[in-house]
Formats: C-alpha cells, sequence, structure tokens
C-alpha cells in the first residue's frame, strides 16, 4: 500500500539532497533552510506519535525549527544560483525544440490523479494498492512520479538532471514553497482559538441570521476577504465554516454541507487570484517569467475572480437548499 509516510520520506529526501547541494556550494543559509524542513517529512509520524504518549520535546523541538526557518527567510538569501550563459542557452533551445510538448508532462499529473482516485473507488484490489485515508495524495503522488518519467523521456533527460533542476526550481521558490503548508495551519489555529466563534458573533450583529441568502453572501464574501488577507483557502475555511457555514447555513438553515464545502472552498480561492500574500501563484511567477510589473499575474486574473465569485454564489444559492 502506498502510504502518505512513504510520500512524505520522498519529499524529505529530496529537501536533504537540495540541502546538500546548497552546503557543497557553500550557501549555507539555503542548506540550512532545506535541512531544517527535511525533519518535518521525515519524522513528522515519530513526532506525533511522541506528543501522543506525553513526550512533548519532539514538537518543542519542531517548533524551534519554524522559528529558524523565519530567521533565515527574513535574512533575504535564499536565492537560486545564476545560470551560465551555457546553461541559459541550452535551455533556451530545448525549449523551442520541444515546445508545446513540454505541456505533456506537467497535465499527466491532473488527468491520471483524477483516474487513480476514481479507479480506487470502483476497481477491485485498489485498496490494497492506495492509502485509503489519504487517497487523493496517494493518487497525486503515484501521478507525479509518472509525469516525472513522462517529462524525462520527453526531453531525453538523465534522471540526476531532474534532481538538479529540481533543486534550481526550490532555489527559485525559495521560502515561498513553505506558504501552502503555514497559512493552512494559521487557519487550524485560528480555528483552535475561536476566531470562528467571533466571526459568528459579530455577523449576527451585521446581517440578518434568518435570511439564508445574506448569510450565504457573508460566508462567501468572509471566505475570499479571509483568503486575500491570508493568502490561501485552505487558512479562511476553517474560520468562515466554524463561524458562518457550520452553525447558521447547515445546522440553521439546513445548507448541503458536501455543497458549501466544495463550492465554498472554490469561492475562497477566487481571493487567491487577487493576493500578493499567495505568493508562490502571484507573485513568484512574476519573478521566474521576468516580468516587469510584479502585480501582472494579479491583474490578469482580477476579472476572472470577480466572475468566478458571482456565478459560485448562485451555484451555491440553487444547490445548497434543494
Amino acid at each position: 500500500m502506498i502510504k502518505t509516510e512513504y510520500l512524505f520520506w520522498l519529499i524529505g529526501a529530496f529537501l536533504l539532497i537540495t540541502a546538500l547541494f546548497n552546503l557543497r556550494e557553500r550557501r549555507y543559509a539555503a542548506g540550512i533552510f532545506w535541512l531544517v524542513l527535511v525533519t518535518p517529512f521525515a519524522f513528522g509520524t515519530q513526532i506525533q506519535a511522541a506528543v501522543k504518549a506525553g513526550v512533548q520535546w519532539p514538537a518543542q523541538a519542531m517548533g524551534l525549527g519554524v522559528v529558524a526557518l523565519g530567521i533565515l527567510a527574513a535574512r533575504g538569501r535564499l536565492t537560486a544560483t545564476a545560470d551560465t550563459p551555457q546553461a541559459q542557452a541550452r535551455r533556451q533551445a530545448l525549449s523551442e525544440a520541444l515546445r508545446n510538448k513540454l505541456f505533456g508532462p506537467a497535465l499527466v499529473i491532473p488527468l491520471l490523479t483524477l483516474l487513480l482516485f476514481v479507479a480506487s473507488k470502483f476497481l477491485p484490489g485498489m485498496d490494497k494498492l492506495m492509502d485509503p485515508k489519504a487517497l487523493t495524495l496517494s493518487s497525486l503522488a503515484l501521478a507525479s512520479l509518472f509525469a516525472l518519467g513522462a517529462a524525462l523521456w520527453v526531453t531525453r533527460a538523465r534522471p540526476m538532471e531532474s534532481l538538479g533542476q529540481g533543486r534550481r526550481l526550490l532555489d527559485s521558490l525559495g521560502w515561498a514553497v513553505l506558504l501552502p503548508m503555514v497559512l493552512a495551519t494559521l487557519g487550524g489555529v485560528f480555528a483552535a482559538t475561536g476566531v470562528g466563534e467571533a466571526i459568528a458573533t459579530l455577523v449576527g450583529y451585521v446581517i440578518p441570521v434568518e435570511n439564508r441568502i445574506a448569510c450565504l453572501l457573508a460566508f462567501s464574501l468572509g471566505m475570499v476577504l479571509f483568503t486575500i488577507i491570508m493568502g490561501n483557502a485552505f487558512a479562511a475555511f476553517p474560520v468562515m465554516m466554524a463561524g458562518i457555514g457550520l452553525p447558521l447555513l447547515i445546522q440553521k438553515h439546513g445548507a448541503d454541507p458536501a455543497v458549501l464545502g466544495a463550492i465554498g472552498m472554490l469561492t475562497g480561492y477566487c481571493g487567491t487570484l487577487l493576493t500578493p500574500m499567495a505568493a508562490n501563484f502571484n507573485i513568484v511567477p512574476a519573478v521566474l517569467l521576468e516580468l516587469k510589473d510584479q502585480y501582472g499575474v494579479i491583474r490578469m486574473q482580477a476579472a476572472t475572480a470577480f466572475w468566478l465569485m458571482g456565478v459560485n454564489v448562485l451555484l451555491m444559492a440553487w444547490l445548497c437548499f434543494r
């Protein structure tokens, strides 16, 4: 069975290789940054088991590691090394030769993830291959490995080159690669500290809670605004669901939880399209593509975000209360 633990070990191994590359080149800040990040991926299961057994020091040590990551990122030395003119010319020539074939391996990931997820529900024996507790993650892991093989086949590159180019991309992204994980954790912290209940109290003073459309609009706009502030819908979702979605829309007005959760999360991602806080989506691509306007990606996405938000609200109003 493909357990999620195996995927985390694989990510940890890649981070370790990236750290060693940087340390060998005397880029100590970047090397130590990725080396610290190896710990939760390589030993996360053991840390969780220790906490459940009442041993707190591994989690506390990991907390100090998170502080160290913040200090290293704040120093501003997590940048990629400049490529040689020969390497740039080689990549340019390869991209011109392959052209749209480069999209093939990238499309393998979402398509194969979907096929594996669906197949695991209907094909016998798939439950022995995929982890039923993390079916999507297991499917994504397998699809990513197949996509790596497809990329090597299309580009005729050596396997070791994938590690070098992966390391180059990871160094280019720097601390921004951590934003989805950190912001998702932030949403859990907010929910655990009662921010959702505080929002529910404030909403009760501002809108007529007896009107389900008013509650739905508050939920939708809250998802977008919190996502703009925190940079990721994963962080906004537990807060808004605890504050408005669960007590008002689901329990009070009988909204369908599955529909509300699925379309509500998509509504939150409308905010992702509008915020520089989603640096790994909106700022890093501008840097990698060397755009003159660092907010150019956001400007191009703004119209889509507003239209999609409106469509999502209409869909929830139609489907949630049927």
